[in-house]
C-alpha cells in the first residue's frame, strides 16, 4: 500500500483554516487519464521580443475541472487596476502582446517561460492576467485560460461595449435619474465624468468633453470598432480590395469615450493619457501636455484629422465630421482704391470699387470677433467690463455689414447651416510686445437663437439652435493673457427636468434645464443663469429636431 504522506491532496479536504489551497496538480502526479491539445502558437501571438512555447492545455475527465480555475480569482484587486495608461510593458517598455496583472495593476509582456509576465507570477506570487488586447483570462504560470462570469466587469472596465439600444437611452431622462455607481460607492453619471489634468492638459480636456456631447459624434465612437477587425480584413482578401486599418488617433478617442460613457467604471474618474500621448505623436509635438495650450487650434486640429482617418474626402458629407459640422460661406469682396493729390494739399481719397468679387467656401466653425475694451478708463470706468450681446457679434454673418482688411471690404453670410454649429469668440490677440486677452462679457441665451438672419438659403430647414456646450477661460483680471494661471471650464447641458415628468410637453420660461461644469475631475452642477458670466471662447450649439419644431418652448431672436 502507497504512503498516504506521498498521494496528491484534494483541496477540497485536509485544510486548515490559516492554509493556502494547493496549486494545480502536475501531469505527472495524476491517477486519472487525461487528454492533451497541443496549440501551437502563432505569429501575430507572439512579439520578436516576446516568444512562448507552444501551449498545451490540460482537460481533466473529472466532475472538479471547473474548480480548478477558481483557485486564485480571490486575489484580484480591482481597487488597484487602471487601464488608462499607455499598454506597454513596465520593464521592458514594450507594445506586443502586454498582460495586465489583477493583483498589483503592472503590465507586463508575454506568458512563456521567459517573460517577464511569468517571472511577475513566480517572484511575486500574482497569478491571474488578463490579456490588454483579448480580454483573456490566464492563470501564471500554469498557464491556462480562466472563463468565469465575475470576471465581466473587469473586461467592460477594460474595453467597454455599447449597443444602439445602449446608445439611444443616453439621451433619455432615465440617463440622470439613474445614475451608476463605482467600487467606492460614489454615484455618478456616465458621460460627465470628470478628466484627469496630467499636468496642463485642461485646454484638451474641454475639447474632450465638448465633442463626445455632440451625439451624431458620440454615437459612431462608442460604435467604433464593435466588429472584428481581423474578420474584416479577411473579407477584404477574399475580393482583392484593399482595407486600410483604422487610425491609432481615432481608436484611441473612441476608447477614451467609450469609458467617458461606460457605466460600469471602477472609478468616477478618466485619464486621458493614452489619448493625448497619440494627440502629440500625431501633431508632431504641436499640442503638449505638459503646458499651456490654445483649444480653438486644436479643435480644428482634431476635426480636420479625424475626418481624414475616418475616410473622408474634400466631397460634402464625406465623413460623419462633415455631416455634423460641415457648413457653407459666401463671402463678397470689393477692392478699395486710395487716390492722393500729389500737387494739391487735398486729403488722400478712398475709392470702393464697383466689382463684387463672390466666393463660396465651407466651414467647419464661425468666428465671432469682440469689439475691442475701451483703451482709456477712468477710476470707475476701470471696475466695469464691457458686455455686449450674441445678436451684436453675429452682425458679421448678416450679408450686410462690411469689414475692411487688407485694402478691400468684405461681406460674409451663410449659404447653408450644419446640425451642430461652433462658434468661436476671437478673444486673444497678438502683438510685437505681449498677448492680449478682451475681457469683454457676451451675453446669449440657451436656447431658441434664430440663425435666419445670417443664413441665405430656400430649403425648408429649421434654423432654431439651442446651446448644448459652452467652453469659458479664466485667468488674472486684465488685458493681458496669463497661461500660467490660466483655467479652462466647459458646462455641459444635460437634459430638462420636465422631460421626465412629460417629454412632450416643455413649459416656457420655466428654469428646468440641467448643466453640469467640469474643471479635471471637478463636476458640479451649475445653475443656468451663471454660464454667461464666463469669458466664453468656444460654443457648441445644436439644430433642432423637426419633430419638435411645435413645441412650446419659446424662440428668441440672438438680439
Amino acid at each position: 500500500m502507497a504512503d498516504p504522506s506521498t498521494l496528491p491532496r484534494k483541496q477540497d479536504e485536509g485544510l486548515t483554516p490559516g492554509e493556502r489551497p494547493v496549486k494545480r496538480a502536475r501531469t505527472d502526479e495524476l491517477e486519472e487519464p487525461i487528454k492533451v491539445i497541443v496549440k501551437p502558437t502563432t505569429q501575430t501571438d507572439v512579439g520578436e521580443d516576446d516568444w512562448e512555447e507552444p501551449e498545451t492545455e490540460v482537460i481533466e475527465e473529472t466532475d472538479n475541472a471547473g474548480k480548478k480555475s477558481d483557485l486564485y480569482l480571490d486575489t484580484v484587486n480591482r481597487l488597484t487596476l487602471d487601464f488608462d495608461f499607455e499598454k506597454v510593458c513596465s520593464v521592458s517598455l514594450s507594445n506586443i502582446n502586454i498582460y495586465g496583472c489583477l493583483v498589483c495593476g503592472k503590465y507586463f509582456q508575454g506568458r512563456g517561460k521567459s517573460t517577464y509576465a511569468y517571472a511577475h507570477s513566480i517572484h511575486e506570487d500574482h497569478h491571474v492576467f488578463i490579456h490588454l488586447e483579448t480580454q483573456k483570462v490566464y492563470v501564471l504560470p500554469d498557464g491556462y485560460e480562466v472563463k468565469d462570469p465575475s470576471l465581466d466587469d473587469i473586461a467592460s472596465f477594460l474595453a467597454p461595449t455599447f449597443t444602439r439600444a445602449q446608445i439611444a437611452s443616453l439621451n433619455s431622462p432615465a440617463h440622470l435619474s439613474q445614475p451608476s455607481f463605482d467600487l467606492s460607492s460614489k454615484p455618478y453619471i456616465p458621460g460627465y465624468v470628470g478628466l484627469n489634468n496630467i499636468k496642463k492638459n485642461d485646454y484638451l480636456n474641454v475639447i474632450i468633453h465638448a465633442l463626445v456631447h455632440v451625439p451624431p459624434l458620440r454615437d459612431y465612437l462608442l460604435l467604433f470598432g464593435n466588429t472584428n477587425p481581423s474578420s474584416a480584413v479577411a473579407a477584404a482578401k477574399s475580393v482583392k480590395t484593399k482595407v486600410l486599418p483604422p487610425s491609432e488617433l481615432l481608436r484611441r478617442f473612441s476608447i477614451l469615450a467609450k469609458k467617458l460613457w461606460n457605466p460600469k467604471l471602477f472609478k468616477s474618474q478618466v485619464s486621458p493619457h493614452e489619448f493625448l500621448q497619440e494627440v502629440v505623436r500625431a501633431s508632431a509635438g504641436k499640442f503638449q501636455i505638459t503646458e499651456q495650450g490654445d483649444p480653438v487650434e486644436f479643435l480644428g486640429w482634431l476635426l480636420n484629422k479625424l475626418h481624414i482617418d475616418m475616410g473622408g474626402t474634400r466631397k460634402r458629407g464625406s465623413s460623419v465630421i462633415y455631416s455634423t459640422f460641415q457648413g457653407e460661406l459666401r463671402l463678397e469682396t470689393q477692392e478699395v482704391a486710395a487716390k492722393t493729390d500729389w500737387e494739391g494739399n487735398a486729403r488722400t481719397e478712398f475709392e470702393i470699387g464697383q466689382e463684387t468679387k463672390k466666393k463660396e467656401t465651407p466651414f467647419l466653425f464661425l468666428a465671432v470677433d469682440l469689439p475691442p475694451p475701451p483703451l482709456f478708463q477712468d477710476s470707475v470706468e476701470k471696475n466695469i467690463i464691457p458686455q455686449v450681446t450674441l445678436g451684436s457679434v453675429l452682425a458679421k454673418y448678416d450679408g450686410v455689414t462690411a469689414q475692411e482688411s487688407g485694402g478691400q471690404l468684405r461681406r460674409f453670410k451663410c449659404q447653408r447651416l450644419p446640425p451642430y454649429i461652433i462658434l468661436h469668440f476671437k478673444r486673444f490677440t497678438k502683438n510685437y510686445f505681449v498677448e492680449e486677452k478682451n475681457p469683454t462679457i457676451v451675453n446669449f441665451p440657451l436656447k431658441g437663437v434664430d440663425f435666419a438672419d445670417y443664413v441665405d438659403t430656400s430649403e425648408p430647414i429649421s434654423t432654431v439652435y439651442d446651446l448644448i456646450a459652452n467652453v469659458t477661460h479664466e485667468s488674472t483680471a486684465g488685458t493681458a493673457r496669463d497661461k500660467e494661471n490660466t483655467v479652462w471650464k466647459v458646462q455641459l447641458k444635460a437634459g430638462s427636468k420636465s422631460e421626465s415628468k412629460s417629454p412632450d410637453v416643455t413649459s416656457a420660461g420655466v428654469d428646468d434645464e440641467i448643466w453640469y461644469q467640469l474643471q479635471d475631475l471637478v463636476v458640479e452642477e451649475i445653475q443656468k443663469e451663471m454660464i454667461f458670466l464666463g469669458e466664453v471662447v468656444l460654443q457648441v450649439w445644436q439644430r433642432r429636431d423637426m419633430k419638435k419644431s411645435g413645441s412650446r418652448d419659446v424662440t428668441m431672436k440672438a438680439a
